[in-house]
């Protein structure tokens, strides 16, 4: 059967015995696209060239072992996270353990039973299938931010800026490498409401008048509709800080003007991250602030526009704070 838009998966099958890629292909080659390598150094070249989903090795090859190219896969950024599934006579536990070590993901014992390679392979293609989806739709949120600021007076350096101030300050307030690393990833969309105010109000050079205010002032709104309702941690707490960050402690804020700890602490990191990053930056209709105003600013709107228990954790952390200022500077 030709496959002229062939998206089956790609599995990399590695024996240096002929009878046993041909054993391999038989169980596979309906499923899956097929590519064969009789040695490690040939395999390498085709892990690199072709980016197959999975790997089947064999350990006891002349020349390259499967264990060493197993590692020197491992050690390449390119292939490293492309996972190897040792096939094998030797079945002692040592062996095993060294197949792990060199980081196999599972074994598959020689003489191979059909049913038990096919379940492997699905289950492990199955795991890189799940990780693929998390990375696209982390890929998507963040192009979706960057759409916000094509739409804003603003580069795409700003929402990798304050992504970074807000990681920064979450980890320092004692959160988890986890929550931190989504709330990374969350806030890059906190302006994507902004894709739905007029163009003549979002990049008016001067201050805007009542009416376009409260125009402005709905794209929190907008932002949380934008991203909707979801059963992922990451979307849900993007919407939070979507609809959030313009809240202030004081609950003089929009669009709900609520206050305090009503205010989902994401959304309070996030405020103060996001000042920060706009006060000392320059903008079609300001001159960049510096750093001490900045600061001086934001040490005044403790209390009334900014948690004033993040405040004094954030300057403190003005040095790590200035570093990402610096790697990721407007050009």
């Amino acid at each position: 059967m030709s496959h002229p838009l062939d998206y089956r998966p790609k599995i990399l099958v590695v024996d240096d015995e002929a009878a046993n890629l041909q054993v391999l292909k038989q169980i596979l080659q309906e499923d899956y696209r097929l590519f064969f390598a009789k040695d490690g150094i040939k395999a390498i070249e085709l892990a690199i060239s072709e980016k197959p989903n999975l790997i089947l090795l064999d350990v006891m090859m002349p020349g390259m072992t499967g264990h060493e190219t197993c590692k020197k896969l491992r050690n390449d950024s390119s292939t490293s996270r492309i996972p190897v599934i040792f096939v094998t006579a030797m079945a002692e536990e040592e062996d095993e353990a060294d197949g792990f070590e060199a980081g196999a993901v599972d074994y598959i014992t020689k003489p191979v039973s059909p049913a038990i390679v096919k379940a492997r392979v699905r289950t492990h293609l199955s795991l890189v299938r799940n990780e693929e989806l998390k990375e696209t739709r982390l890929q998507i949120i963040q192009r979706l931010g960057l759409a916000a600021e094509y739409k804003d007076n603003e580069t795409g350096l700003h929402v990798i800026r304050m992504s970074h101030y807000s990681e920064t300050l979450a980890k320092a307030l004692g959160h988890s490498e986890d929550t931190a690393e989504k709330i990374l990833h969350a806030s890059p969309m906190h302006d994507i409401g902004k894709i739905g105010i007029p163009d003549s109000i979002l990049q008016k050079p001067g201050k805007l008048d009542p009416e376009e205010w409260e125009i402005m002032k709905t794209h929190p709104t907008i932002g949380a509709e934008i991203i909707g309702d979801h059963d992922s941690i990451l979307l849900q707490m993007a919407k939070s800080i979507a609809l959030h960050h313009h809240e202030k402690w004081d609950g003089t804020g929009y669009p709900n003007g609520i206050k305090g700890d009503a205010i989902p602490i994401e959304a309070r990191i996030v405020t103060i991250a996001d000042v920060f990053d706009a006060l000392t930056t320059e903008r079609p209709y300001k001159k960049a602030w510096s750093i001490e105003d900045a600061v001086n600013h934001i040490r005044k709107g403790a209390g009334s526009h900014f948690d004033p228990g993040l405040v004094p954790v954030f300057l403190n952390l003005m040095p790590e704070l200035l570093e990402i200022r610096e790697r990721w500077a407007e050009t």
